[in-house]
């Protein structure tokens, strides 16, 4: 279907988001087993900076994230690039705002997740592996981290979902993604209806896609399991 000439345009913003979904989902990823791990840390300050961070990040709508680091994240850089002698304006994409402030929020969220999944791992493992020598670190990575994967995949490929739809409200500050370009072609053919409908379907089947991507991970994660449902 050609959309009255508008698909490419379609297409190309469904592109680019794909493209904000996976970056804020690996960058969210890495800022939540921090985030995680900081909590369930015997270090005080750090236990009460991750409460901090998710508590903030948790209660304030991520529209509202997205708009506050598109545009104070430049005032905010400027203001320490003068400190060096640095002047020239500093301007942060539409793109790099959107993704700090997705993975700012979905890395709050899968802080929750990854921390009950680490906590559900049996503290036996832990001691067993301190009782043969191996390092904290050590054990964590080798250990308990492809355990916590197997847990936190269910809360996590649901956490995708909603940022995958999340990413439509980085169009307010002009990011050319799937729901820019269909209000583009709204207001060039006066269709609503049929591009927002588009778009609607766009994003239903990535949905479903991720969902499909999400439970082969489950399967691949936990074959035991899969075969006692088999």
């Amino acid at each position: 279907m050609d959309l009255l000439g508008f698909s490419d345009l379609l297409v190309s913003g469904t592109w680019v988001t794909i493209k904000l979904a996976l970056t804020s989902l690996v960058l969210g990823l890495l800022f939540g087993l921090i985030g995680a791990t900081a909590k369930l840390s015997a270090f005080k300050p750090a236990r009460v900076l991750a409460t901090l961070y998710t508590t903030l990040v948790r209660g304030i709508p991520e529209l509202l994230l997205v708009l506050t680091i598109y545009f104070g994240g430049s005032m905010i850089l400027m203001a320490i690039a003068s400190q060096f002698g640095y002047t020239d304006y500093i301007e942060i994409s539409a793109f790099g705002a959107g993704v700090a402030a997705l993975s700012i929020a979905f890395g709050a969220y899968s802080t929750e997740v990854f921390r009950a999944a680490i906590q559900a791992i049996p503290v036996g493992q832990w001691e067993a592996a301190q009782a043969l020598g191996m390092p904290r670190g050590k054990t964590f990575f080798r250990i308990i981290l492809p355990q916590v994967w197997r847990l936190a995949l269910p809360g996590l490929g649901n956490l995708f979902q909603v940022l995958l739809k999340d990413t439509a409200l980085v169009s307010v500050v002009g990011l050319n993604d799937l729901m820019r370009e269909a209000y583009v072609a709204t207001g060039s053919t006066k269709q609503p209806f049929t591009f927002y409908m588009a778009a609607a379907l766009i994003y239903l089947g990535l949905t479903v896609l991720s969902t499909l991507v999400t439970t082969w991970l489950e399967r691949a994660a936990d074959p035991a399991l899969h075969r006692g449902r088999a």
